[in-house]
């Protein structure tokens, strides 16, 4: 059983990096064709594709948030993590890790329980 959990701060102001991490455990993050993804859920919208880093390490991102996000790996501690860089309140949402069937795919089997994120000053 794969489990996904993430954590990260809860608060930010306009301007900073978001940073999160999705610990990884029941599973590789290298095997072969997964995709770890970062999805978000903003109050009253659907969910929004972020990013993923797929199993051989390369990464993909939403055009609309490309130039301001950057997705890592630690294979050794089994972790993945998002940074978005000079966030505003648009950015308030829930964050979600997911795993994917390969780096195109959007359907997820395995999610971690999200992490609320909210853009205030």
């Amino acid at each position: 059983q794969v489990q996904l959990q993430e954590s990260g701060p809860g608060l930010l102001k306009p301007s900073q990096t978001l940073s999160l991490t999705c610990i990884v455990s029941g599973g590789s993050i290298t095997t072969s064709y997964y995709a770890w993804n970062w999805i978000r859920q903003s109050p009253g919208k659907g969910l929004e594709w972020v990013g993923n880093i797929a199993w051989d390490g390369s990464t993909h991102y939403n055009p609309s948030l490309k130039s301001r996000t950057s997705i890592s790996r630690d294979t050794s501690k089994s972790e993945f993590s998002l940074q978005l860089s000079s966030v505003t309140p648009e950015d308030t949402a829930m964050y979600f890790c997911a795993r994917g069937s390969d780096y195109h795919s959007r359907n997820y089997d395995y999610w971690g329980q999200g992490t609320q994120v909210t853009v205030s000053s």
